[in-house]
């Protein structure tokens, strides 16, 4: 008797034989077996029909990379900050310290974690709500909000005062480890509770755990400072702004002749983290709203989210996302970009993309026309059915708008450094944006009024198993 959930071979010889039949089977066949099935499938008419020229466009510093780490969230949000601090303070170029955070960011997720283990000490560790808080303790990746929480609580840095090492680099061995111990740590906490064991003596056994933890955390990444120098040179392009040309060519030739370096400098003797982000950069990181466009019709637009245990500094709350229907979520990139501020934003940057050219965009990764068959998804179904998840984050830095003032296409920063896309710089289509771009970080003087109205609003509150977002890495 023929089961009939099984794979049946002579189903198999009669697919084989349609697939010979068909001349274009074997040509994709051909090409896809030699070099892969994205440069298989690329079309170079969708290529030219997304040219690197955009109508609005911020200028911004060198390319970052963030290497082997999932670490983009972090990037993406210094990318941003360090934007406003140049043009503040008429820079070339400035980095941000990365590492930096990272080493705060996983001193925090520890913590988190250990004050889950102690909310949940009579959850089951199979329970649905255990395996996601035992899910990765200290993973890299995360979201805007994370970045703000840090920022708030330990300050900023510039690379030179604390600048990459091995494990920020390649962050797998390091964080391999940590999670390891950390899921020591729960068990034992758990096990001194079915002991009896009361939770004050549970919470200073925590307290000696994290001192484990500082010590991984200081041995692999070193020790952050807690006060360091800062030098940086103005840029020569307000020379003639007072109508000084004739001196500013005097000076130049001056300094060619010395080979002195005499811009003016900004200098800072023994400054701490967090007196240099309130002196520097000019912006404040709660000064923004995560807006999302999630169209399912489990999370309603014009409404408030709160995803639970989503927060990396345990104080600062879980992560929140306002979502609202896709003509408002444009328009507020848009507006932003208008008025010359870069947009942190979140994505699935794996669908219809190409790597090495920088695109993202359906009608040049046309896999459909590769395999003979339509990728149907829209937004909703991709999220719903765990398709397409936001998993990487990058910066918008420019727009294309048509002559309605509708955008076409999308300028990205990118952090996986200059030898991936032009320069590392990719380019969006619109419809792609549409379809894969999730959430987006706002200033709040852009947002109408209605939208900020509701970044006020009490939060509906969602399980983190719920398909609305997921941490980027």
């Amino acid at each position: 008797m023929t089961d009939q959930s099984a794979v049946d071979i002579e189903q198999i010889r009669d697919y084989s034989r349609a697939f010979n039949a068909d001349r274009a089977n074997l040509v994709a066949a051909n090409a896809a077996v030699s070099t892969g099935v994205l440069a298989a499938a690329t079309d170079y008419q969708g290529l030219r029909a997304l040219p690197r020229d955009f109508s609005v466009e911020l200028k911004q510093g060198s390319i970052t990379n963030q290497e082997r780490s999932g670490r983009c969230w972090m990037f993406a949000s210094l990318n941003t900050l360090r934007y406003e601090l140049m043009h503040r303070w008429n820079l070339e170029d400035f980095e941000f310290s990365e590492t930096y955070l990272f080493f705060w960011d996983a001193i925090e997720k520890s913590n988190t974690y250990l004050e889950h283990v102690l909310e949940t000490l009579d959850e089951p560790t199979d329970s649905r709500i255990f395996e996601v808080i035992n899910d990765g303790p200290s993973d890299d990746g995360g979201w805007w909000q994370m970045f703000a929480a840090l920022v708030n609580k330990y300050g900023l840095v510039p690379k030179s005062a604390y600048p990459e090492s091995a494990n920020s680099r390649d962050s797998d061995s390091f964080k391999q480890y940590l999670n390891t111990k950390l899921r020591e740590f729960a068990a034992d906490l758990r096990r001194r509770h079915e002991a009896g064991e009361a939770l004050d003596a549970l919470r200073e056994a925590k307290r000696e755990d994290m001192a484990t933890v500082y010590r991984i955390c200081a041995i692999a990444l070193g020790e952050p400072p807690a006060a360091f120098d800062f030098l940086a040179r103005v840029k020569d392009d307000d020379d003639d702004k007072d109508g000084e040309s004739d001196k500013a060519g005097k000076a130049e030739q001056s300094k060619q002749e010395s080979g002195m370096d005499e811009r003016r400098q900004i200098r800072e003797t023994g400054i701490t983290p967090m007196e240099f982000y309130r002196k520097y950069v000019p912006v404040d990181v709660n000064d923004f709203v995560t807006i999302s466009n999630a169209p399912m019709k489990r999370t309603p637009f014009n409404t408030r989210y709160r995803i639970r245990y989503t927060a990396n500094v345990i104080e600062a709350g879980d992560m929140e996302f306002v979502n609202v229907p896709l003509d408002v979520f444009k328009k507020a990139a848009v507006d932003q970009l208008r008025a010359g501020h870069p947009i942190w934003f979140a994505c699935d940057c794996m669908q219809f993309a190409l790597r090495g050219e920088g695109v993202f965009d359906r009608d040049t990764v046309r896999v459909d026309q590769l395999f003979g068959t339509e990728f149907t998804f829209d937004k909703a179904d991709g999220l719903e059915y765990g398709d397409r998840p936001s998993n990487h984050a990058m910066t918008l830095t420019g727009v294309n708008l048509d002559d309605n003032g509708k955008p076409n296409r999308w300028k990205i920063e990118n952090s996986w450094g200059k030898d991936n896309g032009k320069d590392g710089y990719y380019v969006a289509s619109d419809a792609w944006f549409d379809q894969f771009v999730t959430e987006i970080i706002i200033r709040k003087d852009m947002l109408d009024e209605a939208t900020l109205k509701l970044a006020q609003a009490e939060p509906v509150e969602l399980d983190p198993w719920q398909p609305l977002t997921r941490p980027c890495r």
